[in-house]
């Protein structure tokens, strides 16, 4: 989900929200885009993510039922995504998202989580898998170079060694595109990525409204030296622009 720097959420943005797609390669799979509160540590500083929610529970959750009822199961596997946190959806949104993975015969769903709200992810697991239902953790750590992640992405995980990361999650997502980033560093990132973590997400950032925008040189760097040795790599997911999945803003 993407808003520009012109583009602020509104009813405009909402109109054009692309909520609901379906992923045939690479981990074929079902994905939603549904809203919460949004996440509630905003203080990254290439996100504007936080833009696509709500304090309007009841609202959020006729969306979320709307865009849920789109699911088909096809592949017996969803992934949620909602702009923040899973613990930032309402209880009834994440019901609704249980039963209708039970109804639909989906037996593994993906989730999104900030490090900071890892212990409640044991709690989600134990929900699902008493519907027999596997969860899927992923979390976006953006780079394992923990004082750039730190200093120029504030991204808010003091921990520095990936496997403790690892720990509570099964797949990561990194962000590259950025000002400084090396091929070096990139490709560091990936190899840290594919050892400790199930899948990769890989994505490369475009403008928007956060202070920290992205640096076409790097962009390039990964375009011609990156991206060729592992865009075929069955783990690792590229994104060259954030709604490549299919859901976001089209605006």
């Amino acid at each position: 989900m993407y808003f520009s720097k012109k583009t602020k959420k509104s009813k405009f943005v909402d109109i054009f929200m692309q909520r609901y797609s379906v992923i045939t390669e690479k981990n074929p799979r079902e994905i939603v885009l549904l809203r919460g509160r949004g996440c509630r540590y905003r203080k990254c500083t290439f996100c504007d993510y936080h833009e696509d929610s709500s304090c309007n529970i009841q609202e959020n959750l006729t969306i979320n039922k709307n865009v849920l009822s789109q699911v088909t199961g096809i592949y017996n596997r969803l992934e949620v995504v909602n702009s923040g946190s899973f613990c930032e959806l309402d209880n009834d949104t994440i019901n609704a998202i249980r039963t209708t993975c039970i109804e639909r015969n989906i037996f593994t769903v993906h989730f999104e989580c900030h490090w900071l709200f890892r212990k409640k992810i044991t709690a989600l697991r134990d929900f699902f898998a008493k519907a027999g239902i596997d969860v899927k953790m992923k979390i976006g750590v953006e780079t394992f170079d923990n004082n750039y992640r730190e200093s120029v992405m504030k991204k808010g995980i003091k921990e520095n060694n990936p496997e403790t990361i690892a720990e509570n999650f099964d797949e990561c997502c990194l962000l590259f595109g950025l000002p400084n980033q090396t091929f070096e560093s990139m490709k560091n990132d990936i190899e840290i990525g594919l050892k400790h973590f199930e899948r990769v997400c890989v994505n490369i950032m475009v403008e928007n409204s956060a202070p920290l925008q992205p640096s076409s040189e790097v962009r390039e760097i990964f375009m011609k030296k990156i991206y060729p040795i592992y865009k075929d790599n069955l783990r690792i997911d590229i994104l060259l622009h954030n709604t490549d999945f299919g859901v976001g803003c089209t605006k």
